[in-house]
């Protein structure tokens, strides 16, 4: 299966900056211009957070954002719609990252057959167990040409971690610590970790994410890794941009070491 995330991947293999955003937040329509800027700035991936009242995994600054999100009337149809508004524009890979119960509430063969046409090449659904994604919605995927990213833990077993790799798609999401988003970590002190991933020689490209805010912590992790994964930081940015194009320019820059 080939898709706009498998074929980033094949053309690059380090310094992968995987963006993420929460749809509908600060605004109903703010992806108008948050894509756009984040595309040209030389995100590579961008990853859209479908707006969900529960999200366990998440820390309190993407928790705000969801919240917000809600408020201002954000759902999984509008997001859709946006998307597909925006599909002819954007180049590089969208996912989608969100709780597996709205998706089923909105009919996971529906879902997949309008997120993929509305452009999206994958889907991050923390809450969907590989096994219940291989037994009973893998073909879907499949169908419709979209990724399944399966998250790994510091946790995660070597036998687990071989299952998602062997199960996954596109790239595995490695998260950084046993935490919510958005943490302080320390990543000098996850050096044994994200080595042990590197050492087992996986099929899928790994991406880390969880609590990465700056270029020396996107480097670290680059070190290991084919990239990494900020959202709670980006966030914040956006929290406090009064020109959203240039802050995220200035954010992304800074990233990369650019600026």
């Amino acid at each position: 299966m080939k898709n706009k995330l498998t074929a980033l991947f094949e053309r690059k293999k380090k310094g992968v900056l995987n963006i993420y955003c929460t749809a509908g937040f600060p605004k109903i329509d703010s992806l108008f211009e948050i894509m756009p800027a984040l595309q040209n700035a030389g995100a590579d991936i961008i990853e859209i957070g479908m707006p969900y009242s529960d999200p366990l995994a998440d820390g309190p600054v993407i928790q705000h954002s969801n919240g917000i999100a809600l408020e201002n009337g954000m759902t999984i149809s509008l997001l859709l719609e946006q998307l597909d508004k925006m599909k002819d524009l954007l180049n590089i890979p969208i996912l989608l990252m969100g709780y597996f119960n709205p998706v089923l509430q909105y009919g996971i063969e529906e879902f997949c057959e309008d997120a993929a046409a509305a452009g999206a090449a994958g889907l991050i659904l923390p809450d969907l167990p590989v096994a219940e994604y291989k037994k009973h919605y893998r073909k879907i995927f499949e169908k419709y040409a979209l990724s399944f990213i399966p998250l790994i833990t510091p946790e995660t077993t070597e036998k687990r971690i071989r299952k998602a790799d062997k199960i996954g798609s596109g790239f595995l999401y490695a998260v950084s610590s046993s935490a919510t988003t958005g943490g302080k970590i320390d990543f000098s002190a996850k050096q044994a970790y994200f080595q042990r991933l590197t050492d087992l020689k996986l099929s899928n490209p790994i991406l880390i994410g969880f609590g990465i805010k700056s270029r020396a912590d996107f480097e670290e992790v680059s070190a290991y890794a084919a990239g990494g994964i900020i959202g709670s930081a980006f966030i914040k940015k956006l929290e406090d941009a009064v020109n959203i194009p240039v802050s995220i320019s200035d954010f992304v820059g800074e990233v990369r070491g650019e600026i």
